[in-house]
């Protein structure tokens, strides 16, 4: 699978039914990356609440990270050890500012990568890897219903 950036690998892997090794080294790639970017999201807002929130879902993205980790040991049978480039993720920058509308926008991503882990993991003919593909995608809807919280929290000010 040859990505060039966030949005592209995103897109691509949104597009297939199915995961082999190669799409599950983008998708690692990919959580990665969306640690990092909520992360930066959450250094942006100026509520500790909400923030706290976009916080706590960086940390389970790289959750899910860890779950295409052993996916990909068991995919290849041995060990799967992350290059650094793999680790680092795509370069990414955070809007300046982060509000509502960019939340709501991030809320449909959430579904959608929800909807994307279950066809994932209907497709894997290995269920410790479709188990683990469709904890992921329930913490994707949770993660929808956080930024949810954080826009209503900003909303009111907090």
């Amino acid at each position: 699978m040859d990505e060039h950036d966030f949005r592209s690998a995103a897109m691509a892997l949104a597009a297939m039914d199915h995961l082999g090794v190669p799409e599950l080294r983008t998708l690692y790639k990919l959580e990665r990356t969306a640690a990092r970017l909520y992360e930066r999201l959450a250094d942006r807002i100026d509520g500790g609440e909400a923030a706290e929130l976009v916080r706590r879902n960086a940390r389970e993205e790289l959750g899910h990270a860890n779950r295409v980790r052993r996916a990909l040991t068991l995919k290849t049978g041995r060990p799967f050890q992350p290059t650094p480039d793999l680790d680092e993720g795509y370069p990414v920058e955070a809007p300046a500012m982060v509000d509502a509308a960019l939340l709501a926008a991030v809320v449909a991503g959430e579904r959608a990568g929800d909807a994307d882990y279950q066809r994932w993991a209907d497709a894997e003919p290995d269920p410790e890897v479709a188990r683990l593909l469709r904890a992921s995608g329930r913490e994707e809807a949770g993660h929808a219903d956080r930024f949810l919280q954080a826009i209503d929290l900003l909303g009111a000010g907090h």
